[in-house]
């Protein structure tokens, strides 16, 4: 007995502020990309299907987009991040170099 079937990934690219298309507010989006693969045995084998859409994270809805589109969003959100696409990354307080001197803690007095 042979046991095969699909099996649905989705991963979230980035997170972006953009007005929707559904409700009409300026919102962040979700880039989500969807994949689906074959399985043997439970076993994911390779992808079959591939779509990317965005999400309004007010309202919920959802519009399909192209490969190309997808992409070119990701690239110009990830340009705007200085690489990273989820944002900048988190600052510790008060050891910024010059903040009270190489190497000291701010937290002495």
């Amino acid at each position: 007995m042979i046991i095969f079937g699909t099996r649905g990934y989705l991963y979230q690219l980035a997170v972006m502020t953009m007005v929707c298309g559904w409700c009409g507010n300026p919102s962040a989006h979700t880039l989500r990309k969807r994949v689906t693969k074959f399985t043997l045995f439970f076993v994911p084998l390779f992808p079959f299907s591939t779509k990317f859409a965005t999400q309004c994270t007010f309202c919920g809805g959802e519009q399909k987009i192209p490969k190309e589109q997808a992409e070119a969003l990701l690239a110009q959100h990830v340009a705007s991040q200085d690489g990273n696409p989820f944002g900048q990354a988190p600052q510790q307080p008060g050891f910024a170099p010059g903040a009270q001197g190489q190497g000291q803690n701010p937290y002495q007095h």
